[in-house]
């Protein structure tokens, strides 16, 4: 693959060097890719390493630990897309017997379901999987050691889980599934479950010393959904474009943006670090920005995917040492350095095509009690709801068809909008679950609850 490297001015090119310079030297390790993605496609491509004139390219494999889990919650959507599970389920119904069944489906794509972090010992990443050839050998005796739902608890056995409900429900390994539903159709053809060369290497690196020591590759067998794959930073950048826009041969447009909503209630220190999950993927708020994706670490490798989602900038960074480079760091950098050095340029403006008078009548403001909203329509028919004062509750609403609307974000996500319209036809209000919103404050021709007092507005008298 020729990455069209041009794309990218001259000075942002050489900022995104300098940063993975400055991380392939600070973080001590023996060699670090990393790619950038703009409006789907890759427009960068840098490699730094320890051996002179042999820097990787984009097809060299690494291993990507956790961002597998990413993998694995696109192959549980798919099956909830086709109508055969709900994500409300608990996993009892579709594979019993677990001694974690009460977890349901949603809990376990996004770390609530109450898991242990680990495998009990010997600690399976060094480790081969066949020292756990069931799923009680990977969930322990305890598999529930937190509430089910009440908490956010990364772990790495709720993602075998859904590798195994994956395999119940396709009658497939999960290998075979992952391959014929998400790799073949996406076109990543380097990415796989071993190794396959030109790959690298897995190393730890001295802590106090500049020596090196290699580490174990090893077949994780039942853990393999939370962590197996091996992938390259082409294959990663065309990953992230799907991740970012869909792509219906895998997933819809919709259904990765659901993916990342946040899905997880967020502990104390990561609500400090403005960070939460998803169903697979992980969010953070940083410097302003929202940023998805995944990192991934076994031993010799550290992984991460980003992705700026209003930015339309997305960044992959792969290494190959235990502990090095905080490569989740680097690729918000390589994000923000893309982002602000070439802002996004807008599609131009286009009017909408022909519209409902009848909501174009809607249009404008509209008051809360006193508070002031402006109504706007989208494309689809939609409508937006948001505060003048710019602060406030907010939201965009998909046109159900019938003259209602559906929030979609915020406050208002899963609400009900409708015009509520006097005999003669003309608007009374809008009534948005339960609240109404009148073209004048408090007007006293409209239904507003409780009442307005008949003397109307005053002053102090």
């Amino acid at each position: 693959m020729t990455t069209p490297q041009e794309e990218l001015l001259p000075a942002t090119r050489r900022a995104l060097l300098h940063r993975i310079a400055v991380a392939q030297a600070e973080g001590r390790t023996p060699s670090l890719v990393a790619a950038v993605v703009r409006d789907g496609r890759t427009v960068w491509h840098g490699a730094r390493t320890s051996v002179d004139g042999h820097g990787p390219d984009e097809s060299v494999q690494y291993r990507i630990g956790s961002i597998t889990k990413t993998f694995t919650a696109v192959l549980v959507l798919r099956l909830r897309d086709e109508g055969l599970l709900d994500l409300g389920d608990r996993l009892e119904k579709h594979l019993p017997g677990t001694g974690a069944g009460e977890a349901t489906i949603a809990g376990l794509l996004a770390h609530t379901g109450g898991l242990a972090a680990e495998s009990p010992a010997p600690w399976w990443e060094r480790t081969p999987g066949s020292l756990r050839p069931e799923l009680a050998d990977v969930l322990g005796e305890q598999p529930l050691p937190h509430p089910v739902g009440r908490r956010h608890h990364y772990s790495n056995p709720g993602y075998t889980l859904l590798g195994a409900l994956v395999e119940r429900l396709r009658g497939a390994p999960w290998e075979e599934v992952l391959r014929r539903e998400v790799l073949e159709p996406l076109g990543l053809d380097r990415t796989t479950t071993r190794p396959k060369a030109p790959h690298a290497g897995g190393w730890a690196v001295h802590p106090w010393a500049d020596v090196m020591l290699p580490e174990p590759a090893e077949d994780l067998g039942r853990m393999a959904p939370a962590g197996q794959l091996w992938s390259t930073t082409g294959d990663l950048a065309r990953f992230a474009a799907f991740l970012a826009k869909g792509d219906d041969k895998v997933l819809s447009a919709e259904t990765v943006r659901e993916m990342r909503t946040p899905a997880a209630p967020a502990e104390a220190a990561d609500v400090a670090d403005g960070t939460t999950y998803g169903l697979g993927l992980q969010i953070q708020y940083r410097d302003g920005r929202l940023l998805v994706g995944h990192s991934g670490s076994l031993p010799g490798f550290l992984a991460n995917l980003t992705i700026g989602v209003e930015d339309d900038v997305a960044a992959v960074v792969l290494t190959n040492c235990t502990s090095g480079p905080l490569t989740a760091g680097v690729g918000a950098d390589l994000v923000r350095i893309v982002a602000e050095a070439e802002p996004r340029i807008p599609e131009p403006w286009r009017p909408l095509p022909d519209v409902d008078r009848s909501v174009l009548e809607l249009a404008g403001p509209w008051y809360w009690g006193t508070h002031a909203f402006a109504l706007r329509l989208t494309p689809a028919g939609g409508v937006s709801l948001e505060p003048l004062s710019g602060q406030g509750r907010r939201s965009r609403f998909r046109a159900n068809g019938d003259g209602t609307w559906t929030g979609l974000e915020g406050y208002y996500a899963g609400e009900l909008l409708r015009a509520v319209r006097r005999p003669d036809g003309t608007v009374s209000h809008l009534d948005l679950g339960s609240f109404v919103f009148t073209r004048r404050p408090y007007d006293e021709e409209a239904s507003v609850p409780g009442g307005v007092d008949p003397e109307g507005w005053r002053g102090i008298g």
